[in-house]
């Protein structure tokens, strides 16, 4: 049996980006002032905002500081001021020649994922599945925080379904037949998927200053594990 690798781009069960160094704010890492993560924010919008939604966007900041920071901006003329009705709403000025830095800092989130994606994709052997876990899923970490990134495999030549030895005939037969149509690993595809992850973990401290958990599982594992969490379908009368 050949696993595709149809889940390679790595998808989170939280959120679709990685944080980071800073796992919540990225642009901590550039600047340490709001002017940063509000510049980002109406960069993401493409529309105007009031000061009370650019400050629900904010990864950090109170009301009153956002307020100053667009104010700074709006001085500056990279952000445009706009009275719409009660409301004074503000937007990225695009024409603005540092346009383009705001642009990056709210595209700051996408990196780390699309280095992980080039990297796993070169592989070889490649992962099956690749996902992230943890803070970096749920976008609650800082600067100190593990990305978590689960991989899966294909199995080693000595690795047995575990159908086959939790009981039941056809639980045997359908354990032998995986075995026998999976595509498994060397001893020295092994070594070689190891030394990856190790690298792995290396760059993603490079690229971040974060230290990557790398939870590793072979397929038959991982089956084995959405088995045990979906539990037994529904029974035909």
């Amino acid at each position: 049996m050949n696993y595709p690798m149809r889940d390679l781009t790595i998808r989170s069960d939280s959120v679709g980006y990685f944080w980071i160094v800073d796992l919540t704010d990225p642009t901590r890492a550039v600047t340490a002032t709001l002017d940063g993560p509000v510049l980002a924010v109406l960069a993401a919008a493409g529309k105007p905002l009031t000061v009370g939604e650019v400050t629900a966007l904010m990864p950090r900041g109170s009301e009153i500081g956002v307020r100053k920071s667009l104010a700074r901006l709006v001085e500056q003329r990279i952000v445009r001021a706009t009275e719409m009705g009660r409301n004074r709403v503000h937007e990225l000025n695009r024409d603005h020649v540092a346009a383009p830095v705001a642009e990056a800092l709210a595209g700051l989130r996408l990196v780390l994922w699309k280095r992980l994606r080039n990297t796993l994709g070169s592989w070889n052997p490649k992962p099956v599945h690749g996902s992230v876990f943890g803070s970096a899923a749920r976008g609650d970490g800082d600067a100190h925080s593990d990305i978590g990134l689960l991989l899966v495999r294909a199995p080693a030549a000595s690795e047995t379904d575990p159908r086959r030895s939790s009981g039941g005939p056809a639980k045997n037969v359908a354990g032998y037949a995986s075995e026998f149509m999976a595509s498994q690993l060397t001893e020295r595809q092994l070594a070689k998927w190891a030394r990856q992850a190790d690298q792995l973990r290396e760059l993603v401290s490079g690229w971040t200053g974060n230290p990557l958990q790398v939870l590793e599982m072979s397929v038959f594992e991982w089956c084995d594990h959405r088995r045990r969490r979906t539990g037994p379908g529904p029974r035909g009368r």
